[in-house]
């Protein structure tokens, strides 16, 4: 399900005469052509005001019918809704992420700087052009949609690269989400058309580093 602290954080807004919240679509921390050339602002502009969009609307509006489902005690009908929750919230989630995971060249985006994540990355993988080319070669295998994560494994008390199928998130495989490649084609087709390797090189270019860094470092002090 979707209470997470992740979720919890999202902007939401009351709805007048009700006891639930809907979700709103987060505003870009940045102006729609912060990410060039890396991604354009009309794909930037599509993604996150459209695509985006459509995830809360979705989850919205399953929620609404998982509350009239609920009134009525309606097990089986709440139960039925559940894959229309994990995907629409999933979608919310990791967009939510994505964007505050990137910021422009100009503004810092690609550079690495001294933390603990960076020590992390180097004891891990050796540098980060490696990681790089782990988490792309996995984010190049996904089978049709889906996405890439750095991510933090409680279980190994470290760094870890995964995928998910469509808009499911690290969080059901037990992960902590630290920087998501969204590998949708709606992500990357009109700059790179059917090029999405080239996608996956250059998004490195513009990852908001002291994001990552932050994420890793909350879900550090989390396990202690």
């Amino acid at each position: 399900m979707l209470a997470t602290k992740t979720i919890a954080a999202l902007a939401t807004r009351r709805i007048p005469g009700s006891i639930r919240f809907k979700h709103t679509v987060p505003d870009l921390p940045y102006d729609y052509n912060e990410l060039e050339p890396v991604i354009s602002a009309k794909i930037m502009h599509l993604h996150h005001d459209k695509h985006h969009a459509a995830y809360v609307a979705g989850l919205n509006a399953a929620e609404e019918k998982l509350a009239e489902a609920q009134h009525r005690q309606d097990l089986a009908g709440q139960v039925a809704l559940q894959p229309l929750i994990n995907f629409h919230g999933g979608g919310h989630v990791n967009h939510s992420i994505f964007w505050t995971n990137l910021i422009g060249e100009k503004n810092g985006g690609g550079h690495l700087h001294a933390s603990p994540l960076k020590t992390a990355i180097e004891a891990q993988y050796g540098s980060l052009s490696a990681l790089s080319q782990v988490v792309n070669s996995k984010t190049a295998g996904i089978f049709g949609s889906g996405w890439g994560w750095l991510t933090y494994n409680p279980a190994i008390n470290g760094l870890d690269v995964v995928t998910t199928a469509n808009q499911d998130m690290p969080s059901s495989l037990g992960h902590v989400p630290l920087l998501g490649i969204d590998a949708w084609e709606h992500a990357y087709y009109l700059d790179y058309n059917n090029v999405k390797a080239d996608y996956f090189k250059n998004i490195w270019r513009v990852v908001n580093w002291k994001d990552v860094a932050r994420r890793y470092d909350e879900a550090v002090a989390h396990q202690k």
